[in-house]
């Protein structure tokens, strides 16, 4: 027994040393690209410097009109070819019991993310329902400025001032809205059907369990800790591989308050650009539901007996709609104050960050001058540590060399942060035009799209663990496991999506 252990030890160790010693040959080839190009690309400074004003005006003095899409291409297929690739080494190095994994429900999952991203970039009658799904979206987020006008607008002029158009104002309240709409939804049960319907389709395609159906198609809607409210009744009898199933979907998806936050740091006030991002934002949440299941059930096989009936919870949040409104909206001012409390210290703190790497040791060790000279960045800082860091995983999923670093610090904020930092950011580099392609704003538009950061470990841990506080242990284990599940079927979406772009 003692020598079967020790094989299966440092078989595991091999395959994880393999995707290391792959990541830093890519990291290798990626430098000299990025060295190679340093003078002739123009990259993103901090984003958080940009808020001053003059790092913002020389930021817009230098932007430059992103590459317009090129469409399918053989080029773009090899490149896709090789991050999905690359995905399921990953996952497969970090698999529980490599010997289980279904392959057929990993092919078919992935076929159903291809499908999904074919019918909304490709299908004209497809795109034309998305289209005019993001347009009713961005309709709804609409009536949330009645609202606000009501609050805010001077007395005189009718009209919210000038010093108020602001993140807090504008964006902040549609969170809240969302939030008491998603809750009058579910009460009267309209939700409960789409998920339904959604839960059917993937039980049918992927064999899935009726928990675990209906939790993946819970997560398109509702977030990481209302989703399993659809759940509850099987949560303490699913397997290991269902919670890990749950856990991933909601680290890949979003929910329907946030994503109104999302179109607004996208769109900004212009409703062509909040149709565009709507419609790229809706059809990534779609998508993840089943990456995230491709990504748990490589992690996490299934070797348990499953529950395949499909029993929605009919637990209601609120004895009328009334209350579920009040509800809603009690929820949803939490959020908000947490969404506007994380991003200001966020923020703080990458500031403070950035005055001791790049004032204090980038300063005195000459280490600012060296990356001035090799790169576009003006500084040892945070943002140019994650980007170097993480641009060897936005090369592999299909990313433009020259938008790989910019792409790449989003991705770290994302998973290191929140994805509300990492949207404020593409928010402010799609809007000072330091991309090279315009494919690279939708391919990391699809990436930050989901709740996987290590916050999130202790939100599912403390949100699910109240509903099922006998699962408690198992949820603090895979916790980590839900991390790299969720990232790994962001990256997935968008790797299938920049191949058709």
């Amino acid at each position: 027994m003692k020598s079967i252990s020790a094989t299966e030890k440092r078989t595991k160790f091999n395959f994880r040393s393999l995707v290391l010693c792959l990541t830093l040959l890519t990291f290798t080839l990626s430098c000299g690209t990025i060295f190679g190009q340093a003078d002739s690309n123009i990259l993103s400074n901090s984003v958080v410097e940009q808020i001053d004003s003059s790092a913002v005006s020389q930021s817009v003095s230098t932007s430059i009109s992103p590459t317009p899409l090129h469409g399918f291409s053989l080029n773009s297929f090899f490149r896709g070819a090789v991050g999905i690739l690359s995905l399921l080494l990953i996952a497969f190095s970090f698999s529980e019991n490599r010997k289980a994994i279904n392959w057929k429900l990993v092919i078919k999952g992935l076929l159903l993310q291809i499908i999904l991203a074919l019918l909304v970039l490709k299908v004209p009658f497809a795109e034309y329902f998305f289209e005019a799904v993001s347009k009713f979206f961005v309709k709804i987020i609409s009536f949330t400025n009645a609202g606000t006008a009501f609050l805010f607008e001077s007395f005189e002029t009718q009209k919210i001032e000038n010093g108020l158009l602001n993140f807090a104002i504008q964006v902040l309240p549609t969170i809240v809205f969302f939030s008491a709409l998603t809750s009058l939804l579910y009460y009267w049960g309209i939700l409960q059907k789409f998920v339904v319907g959604f839960a059917w389709i993937m039980k049918r395609l992927m064999k899935l369990s009726g928990a675990e159906s209906l939790a993946a198609a819970g997560n398109i809607f509702l977030g990481q800790t209302e989703s399993p409210l659809l759940v509850r009744p099987y949560l303490n009898t699913m397997t290991k591989s269902e919670l890990l199933c749950l856990m991933s979907g909601g680290m890949a998806t979003i929910a329907g308050g946030v994503l109104a936050a999302y179109i607004g740091f996208l769109g900004g006030g212009d409703e062509i650009q909040q149709i565009f991002f709507a419609k790229h934002l809706l059809a990534a949440s779609v998508m993840s539901a089943p990456a995230a299941v491709v990504a748990a059930k490589i992690l996490v096989p299934e070797t348990e007996a499953i529950d395949s009936t499909m029993n929605i919870s009919k637990e209601k949040i609120g004895s009328n709609a009334l209350e579920a409104i009040s509800n809603g909206t009690t929820d949803g001012i939490r959020l908000a104050i947490n969404v506007g409390a994380m991003l200001l210290v966020f923020i703080a703190f990458i500031t403070m960050g950035n005055y001791i790497l790049k004032d204090i040791i980038g300063e005195y060790s000459g280490l600012n001058e060296l990356i001035q000279n090799a790169t576009s960045f003006d500084g040892l800082t945070f943002e140019f540590i994650i980007g170097y860091a993480f641009a060897p995983v936005a090369w592999l999923m299909g990313v433009n060399s020259a938008d790989m670093i910019l792409v790449g610090q989003l991705l770290g904020e994302k998973t290191i942060l929140n994805e509300f930092v990492a949207y404020v950011s593409l928010g402010e580099m799609k809007d000072l035009g330091v991309f090279a392609e315009q494919k690279s704003i939708i391919m990391a538009t699809y990436i930050l799209c989901g709740f996987a950061n290590f916050s999130s470990i202790g939100i599912q841990i403390g949100g699910i663990g109240a509903l099922a506080p006998e699962r408690k242990g198992v949820l603090s284990k895979y916790g980590i496991k839900a991390l790299i599940g969720g990232t790994l079927a962001s990256l997935f979406t968008a790797v299938i999506v920049g191949v058709l772009l």
